[in-house]
């Protein structure tokens, strides 16, 4: 588009300053070019102003979300898993494998010779004295609570999947 179009398009949207209207009508008054060009320009746009703007049809958006909504559906079940999460769980399990067997490797009774109907007698270490009575209720008390939390999302999940 030439700068002629462009300074007459923003005169008749009217988006230009007041000194640059004066100074266009102006030109429009002396200049035959700019004034052809301008009723050129005042034409088109009551041509389109004249023209109905399309409307999509009434399911368009309906039919838009569905699609969107199918899209999320598909994806697989790998791309919600969280691997690190997994990993760290299975490095916690080797590790306290890992320990226990040291633990009792540490403690067998080497000098007990090959007879096999001696015991594997290894001591445990003391930990009654941790077991008090507040710290099992508040070890109690905090697996009620997450029982509670699960049983109300599992009950939440299965009566939105009833309703859906």
């Amino acid at each position: 588009m030439s700068s002629v179009e462009e300074k007459l398009w923003n005169y008749i949207d009217g988006s230009c300053t007041p000194d640059e209207q004066k100074a266009i009508s102006l030109l429009i008054e002396q200049d035959e070019m700019y004034r052809e060009k301008y009723i050129e320009l005042l034409k088109l746009d009551s041509d389109f102003s004249l023209l109905e703007l399309d409307e999509p049809p009434m399911a368009f958006t309906y039919n838009v979300m569905e699609t969107i909504r199918a899209e999320h559906a598909q994806k697989p079940l790998k791309a919600t898993i969280n691997h690190t999460l997994i990993k760290g769980i299975s490095i916690f399990f080797v590790l306290t494998i890992l320990a226990l067997i040291v633990f009792i490797l540490a403690n067998l009774n080497w000098s007990a010779g090959s007879s096999t109907t001696q015991f594997i007698a290894f001591k445990l270490p003391d930990v009654t004295h941790y077991f008090t009575g507040p710290v099992v209720k508040g070890f109690l008390f905090f697996d009620v609570v997450l029982g509670l939390y699960l049983f109300d999302s599992y009950f939440r999940k299965r009566s939105f999947s009833k309703q859906s």
